[in-house]
């Protein structure tokens, strides 16, 4: 069966979950869960994603990212694949981690972005074992719960530095970041006691988009239509929205960048850094999947590109490279 075609905004606020195969664990440990975190900003960061929220529970994982490039389908591929090959390559294991296409509901800003917040900060104590428990033991783990975005909202871990808590802190309080935090972890607190009733109703109903009525029926023509450019975009006045730049103008900015070094690039051995940084810089900047850089570079597989960023992006002279890209193409 053919899938139901997805619409790839510019700009777009989506609320996207992925499970486990057969509802299995997708991390066994805390490494597994570290990892995780890393892949989501490396994969955010070469994508140009920006994350609003993470909740990472046994066998599923909930997001909340906004996709200025409307490259929702390229992050995630990124982010899900990179994973599995390396949770199968550490346990022993092949085939399948997560359970089908993953999951993604556009998001209307506003009242129900900041309820979604709470929704997915909530999850680690509304399983049904916590839910058994007193309130203040709820309250106690929601606090401690070392694997979502919540103690970074509620100021109560360092800033990652990628995470965007901004756009949604603003909307509970004005004022200094710490009170904004306070009255945040207030907002989420309160629903351990009072569940907002019709937003998990809505949550349940499923659906393509979470919204007002209006909200909603624009996202499924757009998912008819497939006619992203047409999305309504008064409603969340910090969406960002990015234009990708073409290869060729990619490729001369690397070539100024990485100056005399640029002249390795056909090298074997010598060229291997300005190769990787290249694929990653035409990802990032051009949006070129690894197959099609593949096919630039006149390599085997995606993977094999992958391996070459991964190299080139652990050498410390590309990140001098990086920030002379990062200030030419800013905005």
């Amino acid at each position: 069966m053919a899938r139901k075609p997805r619409a790839l905004v510019a700009g777009g606020i989506y609320h996207v979950t992925s499970r486990g195969n057969e509802r299995q664990a997708i991390f066994r440990d805390d490494h597994d869960r570290v990892r995780f975190l890393e892949r989501l900003a490396e994969s955010a960061s070469t994508h140009q994603v920006r994350v609003y929220l993470y909740c990472f529970m046994p066998n599923h994982v909930h997001l909340v990212v906004e996709t200025p490039l409307a490259n929702l389908d390229r992050f995630m591929g990124s982010l899900l694949t990179g994973y599995t090959v390396y949770f199968n390559h550490r346990h022993g294991r092949t085939g399948h981690l997560m359970q089908g296409r993953y999951g993604a509901r556009m998001v209307e800003g506003n009242d129900y972005l900041l309820k979604l917040s709470r929704y997915v900060h909530l999850n680690p104590v509304q399983v049904q074992e916590s839910r058994e428990l007193p309130w203040k033991e709820r309250l106690r783990l929601l606090r401690i719960y070392p694997w979502s975005s919540f103690r970074e909202y509620a100021g109560r871990s360092a800033p990652v530095g990628w995470l965007e808590t901004g756009p949604v802190l603003v909307m509970v309080a004005e004022g200094r970041k710490a009170g904004r935090a306070q009255a945040y972890a207030r907002f989420v607190e309160t629903g351990l006691a009072k569940t907002d009733e019709e937003f998990v109703r809505l949550m349940k109903e499923g659906g393509v988009a979470i919204g007002s009525d209006g909200f909603v029926e624009n996202a499924k023509n757009l998912h008819v239509r497939k006619a992203a450019a047409t999305l309504r975009r008064e409603d969340v006045s910090f969406r960002q929205i990015r234009i990708r730049k073409s290869a060729a103008e990619v490729e001369t900015a690397v070539r100024e960048a990485t100056g005399a070094r640029w002249a390795q690039f056909g090298e074997y051995k010598a060229g291997r850094v300005v190769r990787g940084f290249t694929a990653w810089a035409l990802q990032k900047h051009a949006g070129l999947t690894q197959r099609q850089i593949a096919e630039r570079f006149g390599v085997g597989t995606g993977s094999a590109v992958s391996r070459m960023v991964d190299r080139a992006l652990g050498s410390p002279e590309t990140e001098r490279w990086r920030k002379a890209l990062e200030s030419r193409f800013k905005g």
